[in-house]
């Protein structure tokens, strides 16, 4: 009598326990549920500042869904990228290679309206997107903000490319450095850019850094992307909070034709493996808006430097061989004399050079 009293005495605190720690609620005296373990509807915020007076967005402009050649279905495209603290996403289903057509029947617009939908819903922007996709020396190519995907289904890629512009598409340079590992700017590169039909290119996809095409966003004025080209579910790829690569864009306000507008004037940053690159003038804003620095003593030059964002800078000065890292929400105290230059190791503006400024 006294074991089954017992017994019945721990299972009522263990209950007492559940209920207690807010965990579980009863459905009925056979159901116990856990909504802490259902967390599609949280999502991650990643704070990287606002700057200039514009809007930081947080975009991915290369997405593949079953459509084309990926595993997941469009709607949970969205669902992803914004469990992640993503902002903008771009559907980019391939144009020339469709492994599933037979078994998911739709047209070249079908991804995006299933992802629109759940856009929609969520309060999402989704843009219409689709990959030409060819061997080099062209290689592939996405074209952003379409009005009819369907009509880029040419023989002619040039053709196709063509038809995107006429539509007021953005022609974005996807992967330059593949398939064989060479970064190469080709005749019909040039051509294409000169004629305003290449407007941006990626210097990261997927896995892959391209440390030489920051020097042709330079030279040609092309908007530097880093997008993740994802086939998987992003789960697989980047597990964690502010691991999957993005393109930040500075938008005037969070619209679709906000962040076209961004995009065709070059306002960009590409941001991959904790590393940012792009215009000199976008990086020291971004820099100037994420720290803040307090002067302890004027004369030994001690100061303390907060960092109120995501990014862990990386900072070399004075006689530093290698870079110290400025942790995000953290404070590092440093004697750092008022005027004397600091290079951040992790804002990248050309290949091997880096943003050099002062701090007080």
């Amino acid at each position: 009598m006294m074991k089954t009293h017992r017994r019945i005495v721990i299972t009522a605190l263990c209950i007492l326990s559940m209920y207690g720690n807010g965990n579980a609620q009863i459905r009925n005296e056979e159901v116990y549920e856990f909504p802490n373990l259902n967390e599609q509807n949280y999502r991650y915020h990643i704070n990287i500042p606002d700057i200039d007076g514009y809007k930081t967005l947080k975009c991915d402009f290369h997405v593949h869904t079953v459509f084309s050649d990926g595993k997941v279905w469009p709607d949970q495209r969205v669902n992803e990228a914004w469990n992640e603290g993503l902002d903008v996403i771009a559907i980019t289903d391939h144009i020339e290679y469709r492994p599933n057509k037979e078994i998911v029947m739709g047209d070249f617009n079908k991804s995006y309206e299933i992802a629109k939908a759940r856009g929609g819903a969520i309060g999402m922007i989704v843009i219409k997107g689709a990959e030409i996709t060819r061997q080099k020396p062209l290689g592939h190519l996405n074209a952003l903000f379409l009005q009819n995907s369907n009509k880029l289904d040419l023989p002619d890629p040039l053709d196709a490319i063509d038809e995107a512009i006429n539509q007021g598409a953005y022609i974005l340079w996807n992967h330059p450095g593949w398939p064989d590992d060479l970064s190469t700017i080709y005749p019909i590169h040039r051509e294409l850019i000169a004629a305003n039909k290449i407007h941006g290119v990626e210097v990261f996809n997927s896995s892959e850094e391209y440390p030489k095409v920051i020097d042709w966003c330079n030279e040609f004025g092309l908007a530097p992307f880093a997008n993740t080209d994802i086939h998987y579910t992003s789960a697989n790829l980047y597990r964690g909070r502010f691991v999957r690569p993005m393109t930040l864009v500075f938008a005037k306000e969070y619209t679709e034709e906000a962040v076209k507008e961004a995009l065709f004037s070059g306002r960009t940053v590409a941001c991959y493996n904790n590393i940012l690159s792009g215009k000199e003038e976008f990086l020291k804003s971004l820099i100037k808006e994420s720290l803040s620095v307090k002067v302890i003593n004027k004369e030994h030059g001690t100061i303390e430097i907060t960092n109120h964002s995501d990014i862990t800078y990386q900072i070399r000065y004075g006689n530093l061989m290698y870079a110290v890292p400025l942790y995000p929400y953290q404070t590092m105290r440093a004697n750092i004399r008022s005027g004397s230059e600091v290079t951040f190791t992790n804002c990248v503006i050309a290949k091997d050079k880096y943003v050099v400024t002062s701090l007080w």
